[in-house]
């Protein structure tokens, strides 16, 4: 009956965390939830399949004092994140029962999503649905605004990208490639250095925890420089990037994952190189550039169905497995995208 109460298991945030996020933030709890639409509402109600880890939910865990450029999650209620849903209910005109789609959605089996400018139907299924939480969704998206739109990349071009085995750097890599950069990769682990050469046809790659002198390391992989930086760590690393640009460098600022839980951020001292080398760095917010969703499509679904891009997924089974999943990001546990299964359909 589509009245019917139902149980509803959900990942609820504790207490708002400084350092390093543990577990024991997060509480496994079960409420209920009625799966109808209240009358009048133009909400949608889904059934959530996959959940999407994400470095940046590490900034919703703080207190709302500290400058975000998303809200902090409330204690007591479900975190909040990019995932694939099944609708079971709807008020809305753009969507209704058994649309798939991807968007903003509770850590939880069932939500009520009223914020439904979030959400984007999901119409290619002939690729795995979770690909929506990665690829084909909100990293898919960081790693075509920040690589294409930011850097503006040309043929033959040099290209660094660090946590380059990540959702979005494995990505970047790629799309380099095919478009025939130069492309080196750090990663945290030879496992990943060996994913980052052999997977996805980086030309280098190295593990950062490894070398005692980054700059050096730079210096040996790019001995004419660095034209474009894609930055996913910051702190030590961006300032060993610095020291290597080339003329007319870029530096698409997509994250600074090294940051994320340091009371007191790392400086960074290699500044000067901005104008000495002519070069642009630039943060972005993927949101700013989901009116070009359908053309990244265009792109990246050929790309996929010839074998052209490869996608390593890293999947963490039910939702009671969420909160390790999560904190296991900031530890460099997980290898590829990091995704919760709370259902398949």
């Amino acid at each position: 009956m589509a009245s019917e109460e139902v149980s509803n298991k959900q990942v609820l945030l504790r207490d708002y965390v400084t350092g390093f996020p543990k577990e024991s933030d997060m509480d496994v709890k079960t409420s209920s939830i009625k799966l109808k639409v209240p009358d009048g509402s133009k909400a949608v109600l889904v059934k959530n399949l996959y959940l999407s880890c994400d470095p940046y939910m590490r900034g919703r865990m703080n207190r709302p004092i500290i400058a975000s450029y998303i809200g902090s999650f409330q204690p007591g209620s479900p975190i909040a994140g990019y995932g694939v849903s099944k609708v079971l209910d709807s008020g809305h005109p753009d969507f209704k029962k058994g649309d798939l789609v991807w968007g903003i959605t509770g850590w939880e089996e069932y939500s009520l999503i009223t914020a439904t400018e979030s959400l984007f139907k999901i119409h290619n299924t002939d690729v795995p649905l979770s690909y929506y939480t990665g690829i084909l969704g909100m990293p898919g998206m960081t790693a075509y605004a920040g690589f294409y739109e930011i850097c503006s990349p040309k043929k033959g071009e040099y290209v660094f990208v660090s946590a380059a085995s990540g959702a979005v750097g494995q990505l970047v890599g790629q799309f380099a490639k095919l478009l025939g950069c130069y492309v080196v990769g750090s990663a945290g682990s030879k496992d990943k250095v060996d994913l980052l050469k052999n997977k996805f046809g980086f030309d280098e790659a190295f593990n950062y925890k490894e070398e005692s002198d980054l700059g050096a390391a730079l210096k040996r992989y790019f001995p004419e420089g660095i034209d474009i930086y894609f930055e996913n760590v910051g702190g030590k690393m961006l300032d060993a990037v610095l020291q290597n640009l080339r003329v007319h460098g870029r530096i698409a600022v997509c994250g600074m994952i090294s940051q994320y839980n340091l009371e007191r951020p790392e400086g960074v001292h290699s500044l000067s190189a901005l104008f000495l080398k002519q070069a642009r760095m630039e943060g972005f917010l993927v949101p700013s550039f989901y009116h070009k969703y359908s053309n990244y499509l265009e792109l990246v679904l050929p790309y996929i169905k010839e074998g052209k891009v490869t996608y390593v997924e890293d999947i963490a089974e039910g939702l009671e497995s969420g909160p390790a999943a999560l904190v296991g990001l900031f530890t460099g546990r997980n290898v590829g995208k990091q995704v919760v299964v709370v259902a398949r359909e």
